[in-house]
C-alpha cells in the first residue's frame, strides 16, 4: 500500500508499508518533478515499487549498516565453530575491515573489490588473497540472506585465481637428514609427519594414550591446545608398522611424558616452538626450499603411498581427507601416467579385429 499526500507546509509526504506491515515515509519538495526526480515523491515510490517487483528491495533501516558493524554481528554468530576456525575468521575480518569497515554494505562495488584484491596481491601470498576474497564473499552472501543488501559485489569476476598447489616432495635422504638434525625430543615430529601424515597441531597435541603401540595404530583425538580436530574424517585411525611404533615410544620412555613430542625439559610444547626448531633444522639440509614446512612432510607421506601402488580411496583415507577430490587436486599428478596403458588397451582391440579379418580372408581363399 502506497500513497502521496500534501502537507500543510507545502511538502509532499510519500509513504508505503513493507511486507511486515511496517510503514516507511519520506517528505519531498515536489510530488512529481521530471527536472529533479531525486527530490520527487512519486519517483521515490516508483523506485520502491520497482525494487519489490525485481526482488531487490531492502529495508531502509539497514541502508546505513557498515561492513564493520555487520562483520562484528557475523563473527558473534560464527562463534559456534571450532576455536581455530574462529581465530582464522577474525584474522581475515581484521584485514577486510582495514579497507571496508566504514563503508555501508550497500555502497561497496565490484570494482572496489577487484582493486582491493590487486592491492592484497602485493603483500600476501596467492593462497592468502584467495582465502580473504572467499571470506569477503561469505560475509556479503550472508548479508544478502539476511536482507541487508539485494546482491553481493563479490563474484567469480572479482575473485583472484585459485592457488595451484604443486607440493614439494622431499627425498627419503632429506627426510632422514631432517630427522637426525633435530634434537632427540623433537624427532617424532618428522616420524609423525612423514610416516603417518599428521598435521603440526595434531603432532603437538598427540598423547601417548592416543597411540596403541602393541597393535600399531595412531588415533588422533585433539589438536593443539585441546581443540577438536579439523573434521570428523581427521579422527580416522592411522595404521603404522611396529617398527615406527617402537621409534615413537623412545621419547615418552625416556621422559615419562604424556605427549610424544616434548621440549628440552620433557614438557609438552606449542606448534610454534616445534616449527621454530624445524626451521633451524631445515636450514642445514641441502636442497630443501626455504619455505619447506612441517605440513610438507604430509606430501612425502602421500608420495610414499602412491609409489607403493595404493589407489586414490586408500590414499584419501590415510591422509584423512574428507573428499577424494581434495586428494586428487593435490596429488593427482603423482599417480603413474596411464597414457601408454590406454594406447595398449585400444591397440589390443584393433589387433583382435585385424587378426579376425586375416583369418576370414584365409578361410575365403581356401
Amino acid at each position: 500500500m502506497a500513497s502521496i499526500q500534501k502537507r500543510p507546509n507545502g511538502t509532499w509526504r510519500a509513504r508505503y508499508r513493507d511486507d511486515a506491515g511496517k510503514e516507511h515515509a519520506r517528505h519531498f519538495k515536489f510530488k512529481d518533478n521530471p527536472r529533479d526526480p531525486q527530490n520527487s515523491a512519486q519517483h521515490w515510490l516508483n523506485e520502491v515499487t520497482a525494487s519489490k517487483v525485481t526482488g531487490t528491495y531492502t529495508d531502509p533501516r539497514h541502508s546505513k549498516t557498515t561492513v564493520g558493524e555487520w562483520s562484528a554481528t557475523w563473527l558473534a554468530a560464527y562463534e559456534v565453530n571450532r576455536a581455530s576456525t574462529v581465530r582464522q575468521a577474525r584474522v581475515h575480518m581484521a584485514v577486510i575491515n582495514k579497507t571496508f569497515a566504514n563503508r555501508p554494505l550497500k555502497d561497496v562495488r565490484a570494482s572496489e573489490v577487484k582493486t582491493w584484491v590487486v592491492a592484497l596481491q602485493k603483500t600476501y601470498a596467492v593462497s592468502t588473497v584467495y582465502a580473504l576474497h572467499r571470506r569477503l564473499s561469505q560475509l556479503f552472501a550472508d548479508a544478502v540472506h539476511d536482507g541487508l543488501i539485494p546482491r553481493s559485489p563479490t563474484s567469480r569476476r572479482t575473485s583472484p585465481p585459485a592457488p595451484k598447489q604443486r607440493p614439494y616432495v622431499a627425498t627419503t635422504e632429506q627426510i632422514w637428514a631432517l630427522h637426525d638434525a633435530l634434537p632427540e625430543h623433537f624427532r617424532p615430529v618428522v616420524l609423525l609427519g612423514a610416516f603417518a601424515g599428521l598435521r603440526v597441531a595434531e603432532i603437538a597435541a598427540l598423547r601417548v594414550s592416543d597411540v596403541d603401540f602393541m597393535r600399531g595404530v595412531i588415533s588422533p583425538v585433539i589438536q593443539w591446545p585441546a581443540d577438536e580436530l579439523k573434521s570428523d574424517t581427521s579422527r580416522t585411525p592411522i595404521p603404522i608398522p611396529i617398527e615406527l611404533a617402537l621409534e615413537l615410544n623412545r621419547v615418552p620412555a625416556r621422559w615419562g611424558s604424556d605427549t610424544l613430542v616434548v621440549g628440552a625439559f620433557g614438557r609438552a610444547v606449542t606448534p610454534y616452538t616445534i616449527e621454530r626448531a624445524f626451521i633451524e633444522a631445515r636450514k642445514t639440509i641441502k636442497g630443501l626450499p626455504e619455505g619447506f614446512r612441517i605440513h610438507d612432510l604430509r606430501h612425502y607421506f602421500a608420495s610414499l603411498l602412491i609409489a607403493s601402488g595404493l589407489d586414490i580411496k586408500t590414499v584419501q583415507k590415510r591422509l584423512r581427507h574428507a573428499s577424494a577430490k581434495t586428494t586428487l587436486d593435490t596429488y593427482g599428478h603423482m599417480w603413474p601416467d596411464k597414457d601408454e596403458s590406454a594406447r595398449a588397451a585400444v591397440a589390443a582391440v584393433l589387433n583382435d579385429r585385424l587378426a579376425a579379418r586375416a583369418d576370414s580372408l584365409r578361410t575365403a581363399r581356401s
